[in-house]
């Protein structure tokens, strides 16, 4: 077809939305056969589904009481939780699917098998529902279509010829313990007896920005049964807040699975430094170190909890850097924070700066202990009842003092360190800690009081991380400590003991770390 053809047709009414709606064109490509002849054939001779249930999960108990703290919370009032739809990457392909964080942790559920789910928690008599809660719970599903189905082969987005095999009702319902319902039921499930509390209907808070088909739909209940939105607003903010608190305390089944997923990454750091050489070969080597890294959490786990930071010189002064399209260059630093995310969604968050050809210098030496000395005094800090903020206070105390030292600072130590002065944070402008767990800046809608104001807790999970930054351009401080970025960062649990460094089987000294590289490279003949 020539160019004046195309143009033509572009502008012909006959082809226009009204002769083909646009949503229906992604099919244009496919060419499926629509005969009754094979609609027939297709439905016919396939072996019955023998699949058995499977045993109860182990998450399944803990998963019940998370729910049982909702309801516990929120009497009376019906709880929706969504899982989310797919998420569109390109025109009609989507991104690989992943369920919101507060709807893994309340089901149980992770990777992949519930696209447009929702978690319903019904209210009832007091006492009356699950394990003595206010609520029952279930789980509104897209069930597997049938083979005879035109979904079956049809759907590329939900059919078992194109995607897989999905668990059965019956299959979730025994994993989880959880009752389950089509989701072709959910419309009544959420909307019916819905309004205003006072006047006899049922108050709704939803998790929002999850799945905006369930946006809608609340929304529109809530206009009809004259529910003031901007109130109902501030009740679904309170949920979004409720469920990322209930995240900060990590039960004995979580902190399982953060040991899954540090342990994954600790190999994908292995990983790293066996391909080092090869990086440093290759125009884009960042780009060769992010995929060692990726190729180790696909393998070992469900995928990166993160975008990777693969930063090497200069690149390693941006903190977020993860373009990772520059050179690996021998003789200057890797800044390389990665996390293996395991199949329960509980992700790793670990930063190792690596001397490329193997060997720090004396400046990167002296700017590396200097992290590292702020590191070890924040985990000094980190004791059950202290403050949260204690441990960022302890850390850049040191980094100042190292500042100082070096005559970096424009002030005395003194005003440096005052609210007012806080000159040395130029060079380390991030917090020293986060909370980590389902996402890697886990909890974060939790209230002031309960995160940099909370008193450390037996069971929470959160990361040290100094780190400074000294920029390539920045005049501030001599030649030679310019585009040298250094952090270290390490996972921490809380217990009754104090603090455990779950990622302390990737080594941390200089001098370690050096050993750790020069004993891979031997090993693999570099």
């Amino acid at each position: 077809m020539s160019t004046a053809d195309i143009e033509s047709a572009a502008h012909n009414p006959s082809d226009s939305p009204e002769g083909q709606p646009l949503s229906d064109r992604n099919e244009n490509r496919s060419q499926r056969p629509d005969s009754d002849a094979f609609k027939a054939f297709m439905a016919s001779e396939w072996a019955s589904d023998t699949a058995t249930l499977p045993e109860r999960s182990p998450v399944a108990e803990h998963a019940a009481r998370r729910r049982r703290a909702v309801s516990d919370r929120f009497p009376g009032e019906r709880m929706v939780v969504p899982a989310g739809p797919f998420k569109v990457r390109s025109n009609d392909t989507d991104y690989r699917y992943r369920p919101h964080s507060g709807f893994a942790h309340l089901t149980g559920l992770g990777l992949d098998h519930e696209p447009d789910a929702m978690l319903v928690l019904e209210p009832v008599e007091h006492g009356q529902g699950d394990d003595g809660g206010n609520h029952t719970a279930r789980l509104y599903f897209r069930e597997l279509a049938g083979r005879d189905s035109a979904e079956f082969y049809a759907n590329a987005r939900y059919g078992e010829f194109w995607i897989g095999r999905r668990p059965s009702m019956a299959q979730l319902n025994a994993q989880l313990d959880l009752a389950t319902a089509d989701l072709g039921e959910l419309e009544v499930a959420i909307t019916k007896d819905a309004g205003v509390a006072e006047i006899g209907g049922i108050g709704i808070r939803l998790l929002r920005e999850v799945d905006p088909a369930a946006d809608a739909l609340v929304d529109t209940s809530r206009i009809n049964t004259g529910v003031d939105l901007e109130k109902a607003d501030a009740l679904d903010a309170m949920l979004a807040e409720f469920l990322s608190e209930l995240r900060l305390i990590k039960d004995a089944w979580e902190i399982e699975q953060m040991e899954v997923a540090v342990a994954a990454t600790v190999d994908g750091f292995h990983e790293v430094i066996r391909t080092l050489p090869r990086a440093i070969s290759h125009p884009r080597g960042e780009r060769v170190v992010e995929g060692a890294f990726f190729t180790r959490a696909r393998e070992e786990g469900n995928d990166l909890g993160y975008d990777t930071i693969a930063a090497a010189g200069n690149n390693a002064t941006t903190l977020h850097w993860i373009r990772n399209t520059g050179q690996v260059k021998a003789g200057e630093l890797l800044l390389l924070d990665a996390g293996v995310e395991a199949e329960s969604l509980y992700t790793a968050d670990i930063t190792r700066t690596i001397p490329i050809n193997g060997t720090y210098t004396d400046t990167q030496r002296a700017i590396y202990q200097a992290v590292l000395d702020a590191a070890d005094a924040g985990f000094a800090a980190a004791r059950p009842g202290r403050k949260f903020r204690e441990i960022h206070d302890a850390a850049v105390t040191v980094l100042a003092e190292n500042l100082d030292r070096w005559g970096l600072l424009p002030v005395s130590l003194d005003e440096a360190l005052a609210p007012d002065g806080q000159h040395h944070r130029r060079w380390m402008p991030h917090g020293t800690s986060h909370h980590l767990g389902m996402d890697v800046h886990d909890c974060a809608q939790a209230k002031r009081e309960l995160y940099l104001d909370g008193v450390l807790t037996e069971g929470m999970v959160f990361t040290i991380e100094p780190g400074l930054y000294f920029k390539a351009e920045d005049l501030a401080v001599p030649e030679e400590y310019r585009g040298i970025g250094v952090r270290i960062e390490d996972d921490i649990l809380m217990t009754a003991d104090g603090p455990v460094n779950l990622s302390a089987a990737l080594p941390r000294n200089p001098e370690d770390v050096e050993d750790w590289i020069a004993g891979i490279w031997g090993s693999t003949g570099e």
